[in-house]
C-alpha cells in the first residue's frame, strides 16, 4: 500500500483531519527539545516559563503579548503527576489544558478555580487508583500541554510573577518513572510523505475521541492505518513526486478554510468566539460542559478544528477569552502598513480581566518588530490618550504618527500586509452573545 491509493480529495480530507495534532505535537517536540523563545526547553513533566513577555524573537502563530508563558509538556506515561499552584492574590492566571488532538479538557486558574493555593492530580485516561481529597484531572491523552499565561502590567510586576511561576510544580508520584515520550516516525520517509508519517504513527500513539474513529478509520487508504513498518518509506520517486502535489493542495484548502471560515463577521471583525470549540468530549475542572460552546456540525466541526490549530494554536475557550480577528478596513480592503488606520473604542471592551489588541505579521502570524517594541496595546498599556467622552483612538500605522495623542496611542504595523487580533479576557456575556461590538478598522485619507 502506498499513500497513492487514495485520490487528492482523501489526501485533503487526511490533512485536515490529522493537522491538529501533526502541528501540535511538532510543537510539543519544539518546547521539548529547542524551546521557542523566551521559553527555554524543558523536559517531560516539568515547565518551561519566560520571563520576558514575547516579542517577535518567539515565532509561534498568534503568541499573545499580555501574559508571561508557563508551558509544561505533560507525559504521563510514567503515571500521576501532581500539580501544585501558588496563590497569586487575585492576580490574573490561567492553566489551560490541551491534549494531543489540541481538546481544550481543563482549565485551573482565575475564572475556574480562583486563585488560592492548590494540588491537583493529573492521571493518564484509564487510571483507576485513589487520590484521596486531591482534585484529578483526567487527561484524553497520555501526552498533553499546559499552557499558562500569567497576567503582568509591566517590567516592575516581573519578579513577583517570576515567583508565583518558581511555585507551580509538577511532581511525578514515581519519581523514578522515565516518559516515553512521541513515537519517531520513520527517517526513511521522503519529505512529501512525512505529514502523513506523522499522523500515521502519532494517531495511533494517541488514540482520537470515540466520534472520530469512523472518520479515522475511513482515511485507511492513505496509508495511516499501517502498523509497523511505514508503508511511505519505499514509496516510488514518482508517488513522492506526486504527493507533492497533493499536499499542497490540501494545505491551500486549510488556508481557504481560515481565512474564509464559517465565523461570522461584524465590522470586517472574524468573531472566533467558537473557534476551539471542538471539543464535544472531555470535560474536567474548569471546562465548561455547555452546549453553548459546542460544535456539533460534523465537518465543520473537523475543518474549524485545523483552521483554528493553523491561525491560533492552544487558543482559549470563549468563556476563558474571546479573540475577533481582523484582515480588511471599513473599506473591504486588506490592512496594510502602506495606509494609516485608526479604531476608536467607546466603550472599551467589557471584561472581568483585561482586554488587548495586539498586531501580527501576514501570512506568518508571528509578532512584527517595530522602533518602540510595543506589539500589543490594551487597558493596562501606560500612558493611553482618551478623549473628552473617554474614547479611546489606537493608530494603526508601519510609520510613527507625527500627531502627539496619536503617538501616545499608536499600534505599529509592519510594512506589508497584517492582521490585529482582539483578546477578551474573561469577557462579559455582552461580548459573546454580540451585544456589544468591536467597530471597524477606519483607513484615514492623506
Amino acid at each position: 500500500m502506498t499513500a497513492l491509493d487514495a485520490d487528492r480529495s482523501t489526501i485533503t480530507q487526511a490533512y485536515l483531519y490529522g493537522f491538529p495534532l501533526v502541528f501540535n505535537l511538532d510543537q510539543v517536540t519544539r518546547y521539548t527539545t529547542t524551546g521557542v523563545g523566551a521559553n527555554p526547553a524543558a523536559r517531560f513533566n516539568t515547565f518551561s516559563h519566560a520571563r520576558t513577555l514575547a516579542g517577535p524573537a518567539d515565532t509561534f502563530v498568534t503568541i499573545n503579548n499580555d501574559t508571561l508563558y508557563s508551558m509544561a509538556q505533560v507525559d504521563l506515561s510514567v503515571g500521576p503527576v501532581e500539580l501544585q499552584v501558588p496563590d497569586t492574590a487575585g492576580r490574573y492566571y490561567v492553566l489551560q489544558f490541551v491534549d494531543a488532538w489540541t481538546n481544550n479538557f481543563a482549565y485551573v486558574g482565575h475564572r475556574a478555580t480562583g486563585t488560592g493555593a492548590g494540588t491537583f492530580l493529573l492521571v493518564p485516561p484509564s487510571w483507576t487508583g485513589d487520590a484521596g481529597d486531591t482534585v484529578v484531572i483526567r487527561f484524553p491523552t497520555t501526552i498533553a500541554s499546559i499552557v499558562g499565561r500569567w497576567a503582568v502590567s509591566g517590567d516592575h510586576e516581573l519578579p513577583e510573577v517570576h515567583a508565583l511561576q518558581d511555585a507551580t510544580t509538577l511532581t511525578p508520584r514515581d519519581p523514578d518513572a522515565v516518559p516515553a515520550g512521541l513515537a519517531v516516525p520513520d527517517p526513511d520517509v521522503p519529505g512529501s510523505a512525512l505529514f502523513l508519517e506523522k499522523l500515521r504513527v502519532w494517531s495511533q500513539q494517541f488514540p482520537p475521541a470515540q466520534r472520530d474513529r469512523p472518520l479515522q478509520d475511513s482515511l485507511a487508504s492513505t496509508g495511516i492505518a499501517v502498523r509497523g513498518a511505514s508503508p511511505y518509506a519505499s514509496m516510488p520517486l514518482s508517488d513522492a513526486a506526486r504527493l507533492v502535489g497533493d499536499m499542497d493542495a490540501a494545505k491551500e484548502t486549510l488556508h481557504t478554510i481560515l481565512t474564509h471560515g464559517s465565523s461570522p463577521e461584524e465590522n470586517g471583525w472574524k468573531l472566533t468566539f467558537h473557534a476551539f470549540d471542538y471539543n464535544l468530549d472531555y470535560f474536567e475542572v474548569g471546562a465548561l460542559d455547555d452546549d453553548r460552546f459546542k460544535m456539533t456540525d460534523p465537518e465543520l466541526r473537523i475543518a474549524e478544528r485545523a483552521a483554528a490549530a493553523l491561525g491560533g494554536l492552544w487558543g482559549n475557550h470563549p468563556y476563558e477569552a474571546a479573540y475577533i480577528m481582523t484582515y480588511v478596513d471599513d473599506r473591504g480592503d486588506q490592512l496594510t502598513g502602506a495606509r494609516t488606520y485608526t479604531l476608536r473604542l467607546d466603550p472599551e471592551p467589557p471584561v472581568s480581566a483585561f482586554w488587548s489588541l495586539t498586531m501580527y505579521s501576514v501570512p506568518e502570524f508571528y509578532l512584527v518588530e517595530n522602533p518602540i517594541a510595543r506589539y500589543s496595546i490594551g487597558d493596562r498599556t501606560a500612558g493611553l490618550v482618551r478623549d473628552a467622552e473617554g474614547a479611546l483612538t489606537i493608530t494603526i500605522s508601519h510609520a510613527r504618527p507625527e500627531d502627539a495623542t496619536a503617538a501616545a496611542n499608536w499600534l505599529p504595523a509592519p510594512a506589508g500586509d497584517f492582521r490585529p487580533v482582539m483578546r477578551m479576557y474573561e469577557p462579559d456575556p455582552a461580548v459573546l452573545d454580540r451585544r456589544y461590538t468591536v467597530p471597524a478598522i477606519n483607513r484615514v485619507e492623506g
